[in-house]
């Protein structure tokens, strides 16, 4: 192969990866209004998982800060304190909750066609040492 179709190919796959690139502090949004109406949870309980009826959820992501890593999470239970992880694509919203269990939500590359950024949300934690999981998937809308 020579050098300049080496060269013109890695050229290619470093443009293909920044058009994919996480939205960066120029022109990020200052926040998301979220919504997961789909959802799955499960409880392991007497040794093994058990489906639960999961519940539509709306949050608020707000006072994006992309290069201090940090946002706010905003529910009608109250706020809270997100870390940001960026990746490739997608943003991920980090919330430890009091007792060290993780809930996170990723919001992807705003989708053309709908105008909204597909996005899942995640729960880890227990309740009396049981294990329980939630998962949804829905969309935000750049607020």
């Amino acid at each position: 192969m020579s050098h300049r179709v080496l060269l013109s190919a890695l050229a290619a796959a470093l443009l293909s990866t920044l058009a994919s690139e996480p939205v960066t502090a120029q022109g990020a949004p200052q926040g998301y209004a979220c919504t997961f109406p789909r959802g799955a949870s499960h409880a392991f309980t007497k040794g093994r998982y058990r489906a639960r009826a999961a519940k539509p959820i709306t949050m608020e992501i707000a006072a994006i800060d992309l290069p201090g890593q940090r946002a706010e999470l905003v529910t009608p239970a109250g706020k809270g304190t997100l870390r940001v992880v960026l990746a490739v694509g997608a943003n991920h919203f980090l919330e430890v909750v009091t007792d060290g269990y993780l809930n996170v939500t990723t919001v992807y590359t705003k989708d053309e066609k709908s105008g909204a950024h597909p996005a899942v949300h995640s729960r880890h934690f227990g309740l009396f040492g049981e294990p329980l999981i939630a998962q949804y998937t829905g969309s935000c809308k750049a607020q």
